[in-house]
């Protein structure tokens, strides 16, 4: 017998331990070199473990839901062997483990095994969260993905069996009313964990604006075909907020800057976290040297990030850093919001639904595309004045978007 072993990948220095998902293949099966075995969920990402070598299964050390960390022994396969005509049930997996504190928030509860013959219940993470929230397992389903695997188109698709008893998932309040119990994941945990931490530690002010977003839509509307058939990529709008950030950050270095014990470091450089919604939640990856990229340059890393978050797939030290973030709550039809200052991060800026509203200009009721816009800022460093300047500047710099591309 020639064993090569399966082990968790290397993870960052600021994440500890992780969660094992679902094994995608059981003992006996033959696997392939770089095949996913089994995927690892860490605070921050969704990491794939692939096989690092051909050959059978031969045995599964930490079963589904394990926790784990860096370099632990996963499984070991066989390289010599030949997958046998009937694989054997893990032994290990027949038994929750001891050392398990924690499952992934995508499983619901055990439900009945699949039947026998063909590829089933293997899903993807943001199917499993899909079907979570359903009350759904992916038990016994077969996906439209690579060997059955259900995918999140599947996921959404899927409807729930109509039944006169409450779905198998489900467990009876006191007083009789259905209710489901599901941990959270341990990105959800993290995010509860460090928006806690914010309120707690700094001392959190919010100072509103509005502005007229006639002429970013006007700049828009003339170049966008010519945009998207230059660069490949739409123009959003998600960039001009982005260059008027960095605009107001470079003439309020406060804003931009973070605390440490009793100093305040002040950067010299624009990384600006993009909150993006994730089947998992919500995850904060940072657009590097944001003055230094162009207008398609943002535009295509937003893309990337917005698919990437979707498919589990964005890396941790994508996520790790940032001096200043972005929150977009008008993607979702939000009007008015009060974000939370990402630590170590002093400021958060608030971006919402832009609609036409009745303003008054020179005296006279106009119709306006307005977008209200809020900036959270710890108060330990920054004072009321530079946090509304800095806010009037990126107002300024919206409603005359020109300024942007000019620099001035």
């Amino acid at each position: 017998m020639s064993i090569s072993e399966v082990v968790v990948p290397q993870l960052s220095e600021s994440v500890s331990e992780a969660t094992l998902l679902t094994w995608k293949k059981q003992p006996g099966e033959a696997v392939s070199a770089d095949e996913i075995l089994i995927e690892v969920e860490t605070d921050k990402v969704v990491l794939e473990v692939p096989a690092p070598a051909s050959g059978v299964l031969a045995e599964i050390v930490k079963p589904d839901g394990s926790t784990v960390t860096s370099g632990e022994l996963l499984a070991k396969i066989d390289t010599a062997a030949q997958a046998s005509a009937a694989p054997a049930k893990p032994a290990a997996a027949a038994q929750a483990p001891a050392a398990a504190t924690e499952a992934p928030a995508a499983a619901p509860p055990p439900a009945a095994a699949p039947a026998a013959g063909g590829a089933t219940g293997v899903a993807s993470p943001a199917a499993n969260k899909i079907l979570a929230e359903k009350g759904m397992s992916a038990d016994g389903m077969t996906g439209s993905g690579r060997d059955g695997r259900v995918t999140k188109a599947d996921a959404m698709a899927a409807q729930p069996a109509v039944s006169a008893s409450p779905a198998p998932a489900m467990t009876a309040s006191l007083d009789g009313r259905p209710e489901q119990r599901v941990p959270m994941s341990r990105l959800r945990a993290r995010v509860a964990e460090r928006l806690l931490q914010s309120q707690q530690e700094n001392a959190i002010l919010t100072t509103f604006n509005e502005v007229n977003m006639q002429g970013v839509i006007d700049l828009r509307n003339r170049y966008k075909d010519k945009f998207e058939k230059e660069h490949g990529v739409k123009l959003g709008f998600m960039s001009f907020f982005v260059k008027a950030a960095v605009a107001a950050l470079k003439r309020y270095p406060v804003v931009n800057a973070s605390v440490d014990g009793k100093d305040i470091i002040y950067h010299g450089y624009f990384d600006i976290g993009i909150a993006v919604g994730s089947p998992r939640g919500l995850v904060v990856p940072i657009l590097r040297n944001a003055d230094q990229l162009s207008i398609a340059d943002i535009e295509k890393t937003i893309a990337d990030f917005g698919k990437r978050a979707a498919d589990g797939k964005l890396g941790i030290e994508e996520m790790t850093g940032g001096t200043f973030s972005i929150s977009n709550g008008g993607v979702f039809g939000s009007m008015l919001s009060t974000p939370i200052i990402n630590p170590p991060q002093s400021a958060i800026l608030g971006i919402h639904a832009t609609k036409e509203r009745a303003v008054v200009e020179n005296g006279q009721i106009v119709i306006r595309p307005m977008n209200y816009l809020a900036l959270s800022y710890d108060h330990r460093i920054i004072d009321g004045r530079e946090a509304v300047l800095s806010l009037v500047a990126m107002k300024e710099a919206l409603e005359d978007p020109q300024r942007l591309l000019l620099d001035i």
